[in-house]
Protein backbone atom coordinates (compact mmCIF):
# COMPACT_ATOMS: atom_id res chain seq x y z
CA UNK A 1 0.00 0.00 0.00
CA UNK A 2 0.88 3.85 -0.87
CA UNK A 3 -0.42 6.53 0.14
CA UNK A 4 0.74 9.85 -1.14
CA UNK A 5 -0.74 13.28 -0.09
CA UNK A 6 -1.14 15.40 -3.42
CA UNK A 7 -2.80 18.55 -2.75
CA UNK A 8 -4.30 20.32 0.32
CA UNK A 9 -6.10 23.38 0.33
CA UNK A 10 -4.25 26.59 0.86
CA UNK A 11 -5.85 30.51 1.98
CA UNK A 12 -4.81 33.47 0.10
CA UNK A 13 -4.43 35.28 2.81
CA UNK A 14 -2.59 35.50 5.80
CA UNK A 15 0.72 32.72 5.84
CA UNK A 16 -1.55 30.02 3.39
CA UNK A 17 -2.77 27.17 5.42
CA UNK A 18 -5.66 25.36 5.76
CA UNK A 19 -5.86 26.67 9.13
CA UNK A 20 -6.12 29.73 8.54
CA UNK A 21 -8.59 29.40 6.43
CA UNK A 22 -10.73 27.39 8.76
CA UNK A 23 -10.32 30.18 11.37
CA UNK A 24 -11.26 33.01 9.04
CA UNK A 25 -14.63 31.07 8.42
CA UNK A 26 -14.80 30.77 12.45
CA UNK A 27 -14.30 34.45 12.79
CA UNK A 28 -16.73 35.06 9.81
CA UNK A 29 -19.48 32.80 11.94
CA UNK A 30 -18.84 34.53 15.46
CA UNK A 31 -17.65 38.28 13.82
CA UNK A 32 -14.56 38.30 15.77
CA UNK A 33 -11.07 39.30 15.14
CA UNK A 34 -7.82 37.49 15.05
CA UNK A 35 -6.83 37.11 18.50
CA UNK A 36 -4.30 34.34 20.08
CA UNK A 37 -3.66 31.28 18.61
CA UNK A 38 -4.88 29.46 15.57
CA UNK A 39 -4.94 25.99 17.04
CA UNK A 40 -6.66 27.21 20.29
CA UNK A 41 -9.58 28.68 18.13
CA UNK A 42 -9.72 25.78 16.06
CA UNK A 43 -9.84 23.13 18.39
CA UNK A 44 -12.51 25.00 20.86
CA UNK A 45 -14.54 25.02 17.96
CA UNK A 46 -14.18 21.28 17.27
CA UNK A 47 -15.25 20.67 21.42
CA UNK A 48 -17.77 22.99 20.59
CA UNK A 49 -19.04 20.55 17.89
CA UNK A 50 -19.08 23.41 15.27
CA UNK A 51 -17.49 21.22 12.73
CA UNK A 52 -19.38 23.34 9.19
CA UNK A 53 -15.91 25.59 9.56
CA UNK A 54 -13.41 22.41 8.54
CA UNK A 55 -15.28 21.70 5.57
CA UNK A 56 -13.51 24.63 3.71
CA UNK A 57 -10.66 22.83 3.58
CA UNK A 58 -9.97 19.46 1.79
CA UNK A 59 -7.03 17.30 0.90
CA UNK A 60 -6.10 14.60 -1.90
CA UNK A 61 -4.53 11.56 -2.39
CA UNK A 62 -3.10 9.14 -4.25
CA UNK A 63 -3.47 5.45 -3.58
CA UNK A 64 -2.28 2.43 -4.70
CA UNK A 65 -1.58 -1.08 -4.14
CA UNK A 66 -5.03 -1.26 -2.35
CA UNK A 67 -7.67 -4.01 -2.90
CA UNK A 68 -10.93 -3.63 -4.81
CA UNK A 69 -12.11 -4.88 -1.58
CA UNK A 70 -10.81 -1.84 0.42
CA UNK A 71 -11.56 0.53 -2.21
CA UNK A 72 -15.59 -0.97 -2.48
CA UNK A 73 -15.53 0.35 1.16
CA UNK A 74 -13.72 3.98 0.52
CA UNK A 75 -15.64 5.01 -1.85
CA UNK A 76 -19.21 4.18 0.29
CA UNK A 77 -18.33 7.57 1.61
CA UNK A 78 -19.73 9.43 -0.58
CA UNK A 79 -19.06 13.24 0.54
CA UNK A 80 -15.61 12.83 -1.39
CA UNK A 81 -14.16 12.47 -4.90
CA UNK A 82 -12.98 9.83 -6.91
CA UNK A 83 -10.64 9.10 -9.76
CA UNK A 84 -9.90 5.11 -9.82
CA UNK A 85 -8.18 3.48 -12.22
CA UNK A 86 -10.65 1.86 -14.63
CA UNK A 87 -10.50 -2.10 -15.10
CA UNK A 88 -12.60 -1.79 -18.70
CA UNK A 89 -9.95 0.28 -19.90
CA UNK A 90 -6.78 -1.07 -18.12
CA UNK A 91 -4.94 -4.34 -19.29
CA UNK A 92 -5.16 -6.34 -16.43
CA UNK A 93 -3.12 -9.17 -18.01
CA UNK A 94 -0.37 -8.91 -14.79
CA UNK A 95 -3.00 -8.14 -12.20
CA UNK A 96 -1.29 -7.84 -8.93
CA UNK A 97 -3.26 -9.08 -5.61
CA UNK A 98 -3.19 -8.32 -2.12
CA UNK A 99 -2.69 -10.96 -0.29
CA UNK A 100 -3.95 -10.70 3.57
CA UNK A 101 -1.76 -11.48 6.16
CA UNK A 102 -3.66 -14.40 7.82
CA UNK A 103 -3.33 -16.17 4.10
CA UNK A 104 0.46 -15.01 3.81
CA UNK A 105 1.56 -16.63 7.15
CA UNK A 106 -0.02 -19.85 6.12
CA UNK A 107 1.62 -22.10 3.65
CA UNK A 108 -1.35 -24.32 3.20
CA UNK A 109 -3.57 -21.14 2.33
CA UNK A 110 -1.09 -19.36 0.47
CA UNK A 111 -0.63 -22.64 -1.62
CA UNK A 112 -4.57 -22.32 -2.59
CA UNK A 113 -4.22 -18.38 -3.27
CA UNK A 114 -1.37 -18.82 -5.48
CA UNK A 115 -3.03 -21.30 -7.89
CA UNK A 116 -6.22 -19.24 -8.00
CA UNK A 117 -4.67 -15.81 -8.90
CA UNK A 118 -1.96 -17.89 -11.19
CA UNK A 119 -5.22 -19.34 -12.76
CA UNK A 120 -7.19 -16.02 -12.61
CA UNK A 121 -4.60 -14.31 -14.44
CA UNK A 122 -3.95 -17.07 -17.11
CA UNK A 123 -8.07 -16.98 -17.97
CA UNK A 124 -7.62 -13.13 -18.41
CA UNK A 125 -4.76 -13.60 -20.87
CA UNK A 126 -6.82 -16.59 -22.49
CA UNK A 127 -9.93 -14.34 -22.97
CA UNK A 128 -7.78 -11.70 -24.10
CA UNK A 129 -6.19 -13.76 -26.60
CA UNK A 130 -9.27 -15.04 -28.11
CA UNK A 131 -10.30 -10.97 -28.66
CA UNK A 132 -12.44 -10.57 -25.50
CA UNK A 133 -12.55 -7.22 -24.81
CA UNK A 134 -11.30 -5.57 -21.18
CA UNK A 135 -14.73 -4.53 -19.98
CA UNK A 136 -15.85 -8.09 -20.10
CA UNK A 137 -12.68 -9.91 -18.85
CA UNK A 138 -12.12 -8.17 -16.02
CA UNK A 139 -15.75 -10.20 -14.77
CA UNK A 140 -12.81 -13.05 -13.52
CA UNK A 141 -10.79 -10.58 -11.23
CA UNK A 142 -11.06 -11.01 -7.81
CA UNK A 143 -11.66 -8.73 -4.95
CA UNK A 144 -8.45 -8.92 -4.22
CA UNK A 145 -7.22 -7.28 -7.36
CA UNK A 146 -5.14 -4.42 -6.83
CA UNK A 147 -6.13 -0.97 -8.12
CA UNK A 148 -5.10 2.95 -8.22
CA UNK A 149 -7.19 5.47 -6.80
CA UNK A 150 -7.15 9.60 -6.00
CA UNK A 151 -9.55 10.43 -3.06
CA UNK A 152 -10.24 14.25 -2.48
CA UNK A 153 -12.10 14.76 1.23
CA UNK A 154 -12.77 17.58 2.62
CA UNK A 155 -11.69 17.73 6.87
CA UNK A 156 -14.87 17.06 8.14
CA UNK A 157 -15.57 13.81 6.19
CA UNK A 158 -11.98 13.14 6.43
CA UNK A 159 -12.60 13.46 10.61
CA UNK A 160 -15.43 10.68 10.09
CA UNK A 161 -13.76 8.35 7.93
CA UNK A 162 -10.50 7.98 10.02
CA UNK A 163 -12.64 7.93 13.31
CA UNK A 164 -14.89 5.00 11.56
CA UNK A 165 -12.40 2.81 9.27
CA UNK A 166 -9.35 3.73 11.40
CA UNK A 167 -10.03 3.91 14.72
CA UNK A 168 -12.50 1.52 15.01
CA UNK A 169 -11.28 -1.62 16.11
CA UNK A 170 -13.88 -3.55 14.14
CA UNK A 171 -12.82 -1.86 10.68
CA UNK A 172 -11.38 -4.39 7.96
CA UNK A 173 -7.61 -4.40 8.68
CA UNK A 174 -6.70 -2.95 4.85
CA UNK A 175 -8.68 -0.15 4.94
CA UNK A 176 -8.01 0.52 8.78
CA UNK A 177 -4.37 0.80 7.89
CA UNK A 178 -5.43 3.27 5.11
CA UNK A 179 -7.23 5.26 7.24
CA UNK A 180 -4.35 5.54 9.70
CA UNK A 181 -2.07 6.80 6.93
CA UNK A 182 -4.06 9.22 6.12
CA UNK A 183 -4.89 10.36 9.21
CA UNK A 184 -0.44 10.82 9.93
CA UNK A 185 -0.65 12.50 6.45
CA UNK A 186 -2.95 15.37 6.94
CA UNK A 187 -1.64 15.49 10.52
CA UNK A 188 1.22 17.00 9.30
CA UNK A 189 -0.65 19.83 7.49
CA UNK A 190 -3.18 20.27 9.89
CA UNK A 191 -2.33 19.39 13.31
CA UNK A 192 -4.89 21.37 15.17
CA UNK A 193 -7.65 19.64 13.24
CA UNK A 194 -6.54 16.15 13.64
CA UNK A 195 -4.85 16.17 17.16
CA UNK A 196 -7.53 15.07 19.13
CA UNK A 197 -7.81 11.87 17.00
CA UNK A 198 -3.81 10.86 16.93
CA UNK A 199 -4.45 11.08 20.77
CA UNK A 200 -7.37 8.99 20.74
CA UNK A 201 -5.07 6.35 18.37
CA UNK A 202 -2.57 6.76 21.25
CA UNK A 203 -4.69 5.44 23.73
CA UNK A 204 -5.38 2.32 21.78
CA UNK A 205 -1.68 1.18 21.87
Amino acid sequence: MHVELIAITRYLRGDGTAEELIEHAGRVCYRSEKQGDTAAFIQRRLREGHESIIEHASATFEISGISRACSHQLVRHRLASYSQESQRYVDASNAEFVVPAAISADPSARAIWDEFTARAREAYRALRQRGIRKEDCRFLLPNATATRIVMTMNFRELRHFIKLRGLNPAAQWEIRELANRILDLVYEQAPSVFQDLIDARASQS
